[in-house]
């Protein structure tokens, strides 16, 4: 199976299932919150560097479409890529799609969000020194770059 864009893979634990005995829909957004920092780590830019800047990633929506259950002690496969990037205020959004250990996509999750600083706790565009890491940011096929 080709992982392309893959940024977190595990196994779903026993605390992470709901009382049906799949994965509850919150341990969707961890995993997906982990393959982001996991993708952006990978280009340079870790938590810590965030930390430096006073800057961190907000989500406005996130959207979960379940395609197959996940259960327990299942290994799971999270690919990340950015779909939609405003290049004057840096507002992103990314699809996230995860498949289970036989290759079958068991959700997707698209989220849209802004950087924050974290000091005037206001909306913020990237450091001018990411904009060229920024650019290394896996995109989609529908990918699309907008100005506005």
């Amino acid at each position: 199976m080709d992982k392309k864009n893959s940024f977190f893979e595990g196994q779903v634990l026993w605390s992470q299932l709901d009382p049906n005995r799949h994965l509850r829909h919150s341990a969707y957004a961890d995993f997906c919150a982990q393959a982001r920092a996991n993708m952006l780590k990978s280009l340079g830019l870790s938590l810590d560097e965030f930390a430096k800047k006073h800057i961190g990633p907000i989500l406005f929506r996130e959207e979960l479409i379940y395609h197959r259950e996940i259960g327990l002690d299942e290994f799971i496969d999270v690919r990340v890529e950015l779909t939609k990037l405003n290049t004057k205020n840096f507002r992103f959004s990314f699809r996230h799609e995860i498949y289970k250990e036989n290759g079958i996509k068991a959700a997707t999750v698209n989220v849209d969000g802004a950087w924050l600083n974290l000091q005037a706790r206001k909306l913020t565009a990237v450091p001018e020194e990411w904009i060229p890491i920024i650019a290394h940011i896996p995109k989609s096929e529908d990918y699309q770059e907008v100005t506005e």
